[in-house]
């Protein structure tokens, strides 16, 4: 393997194929112009870039929002990882309304240039949704709380920049640099975030069709591709690190115990117990989900209808793990306060701002759906507490 380094781009001869990497700030004006100049100097046979099929039509697509079936994507079990995507674009957002540039535009214009100029584009990203899965099905418990932590304060992060920090955002692939800053407290979910990546896109830029590939990708990554591409990848690999990996015999067996131990304690308290104590029992149940899956969606300005089906639904969904309070909620403040149209076309910029969360419908139902859903699971745990005590 031969490099021939440039101000703009690293050129490797690899294996009869020339592959040029573009290393690029996801929020920088100055890499969507080197993206464009580069691939119009070079006339590749094809580009490669760090997108998967269904980020591309985030980035293209502005009026996607507009299609949303915010009920499905409750129905469905989608709303945690539709809170997830959320999170990672309300963080490049803020960052790149401070940089004047859209958060992706230099993928959008290497897509958009590749297509113009009639040339080969491949996406060679790993689909968010199996990275995402991925990271959540391989972490422990300890690890998913510290993980859910760092997403939930990058949600509401207020952050100013000076010129330095604006000079380097330039330089360097924002989400890229806070994934690496989640792989320094996680090594684990780096390895999934982060390698695993690497690896994936150096195995797709390699077999990408034609003798001379142009690769746009962040610049976070470009190291570890590089090294990538130096090492023999088998598809074999690849289909591993591509693959959901099925839930733990544990995983699955937590969500029935908490459950299974509190009906254990009431037809305990029932059949061998004081009727009285068991009838206080039951109230202290209602009452600790109830009060606090209420107080969540309070918190987080839910219909008062809303509010009233999180007293009422907490007590029974915490006893069915198939359906959580959330579930429940959100369709409620999905039918009662639907999102306007001005809701979903405006989602991605109410998002960068704290209140802009709680003025936006369509953001509302995510927060009703997450804060009733924490006070729900928080009600379990002190109700399990009292019912022992009981008992």
């Amino acid at each position: 393997m031969q490099h021939e380094p440039s101000t703009d781009y690293t050129r490797i001869q690899l294996e009869g194929k020339e592959i040029i990497l573009v290393g690029t700030a996801h929020i920088s004006q100055d890499s969507v112009d080197t993206v464009i100049r580069t691939i119009e100097d070079l006339q590749p046979d094809t580009v490669c870039v760090e997108l998967d099929a269904q980020r591309y039509q985030t980035l293209v697509n502005q009026k996607g929002w507009e299609s949303l079936n915010l009920k499905d994507v409750i129905r469905k079990g989608q709303m945690p990882f539709l809170l997830t995507n959320l999170a990672l674009s309300s963080y490049q957002k803020r960052m790149g309304l401070q940089t004047g540039v859209k958060p992706g535009a230099e993928l959008a214009a290497a897509a958009q240039t590749a297509v113009e100029k009639g040339l080969g584009m491949e996406f060679v990203d790993r689909n968010i949704r199996t990275t995402l899965l991925r990271v959540w099905r391989k972490t422990g418990l300890w690890n998913k709380m510290k993980v859910i932590a760092v997403m939930f304060g990058s949600l509401f992060e207020k952050q100013e920049l000076g010129e330095e920090d604006l000079a380097k955002l330039r330089e360097e692939d924002t989400l890229s640099v806070m994934l690496q800053e989640m792989g320094d407290l996680l090594p684990s979910v780096k390895q999934i975030l982060v390698d695993e990546r690497d690896t994936y896109m150096a195995y797709h830029i390699k077999n990408a069709p034609g003798s001379r590939i142009v690769a746009v990708i962040g610049a976070a990554h470009q190291p570890g591709i590089e090294r990538q591409l130096q090492q023999e990848i088998s598809a074999d690999v690849i289909g591993e690190i591509n693959t959901i990996p099925e839930k733990s015999m544990v995983s699955r067996f937590i969500p029935w115990l908490i459950p299974g131990i509190v009906i254990a304690l009431f037809v305990g308290g029932f059949f061998f117990g004081d009727r009285e104590q068991f009838a206080d029992a039951a109230i202290a149940w209602i009452l600790a989900n109830g009060v606090l899956s209420a107080l969540g969606a309070l918190l987080a300005w839910a219909h008062p209808i809303t509010v009233i089906s999180a007293f009422f639904a907490a007590p029974l969904t915490s006893l069915n793990p198939t359906i959580g309070a959330g579930f429940v909620t959100g369709l409620v403040q999905a039918f009662v306060a639907a999102p306007t149209v001005r809701d979903m076309e405006m989602v991605g910029d109410d998002l960068v701002t704290m209140r802009g969360w709680w003025r936006n419908r369509l953001a509302r139902v995510m927060l009703v759906f997450l804060f009733s859903s924490i006070g729900s699971a928080a009600g379990t745990f002190i109700a399990l507490g009292w019912l022992k005590d009981m008992f």
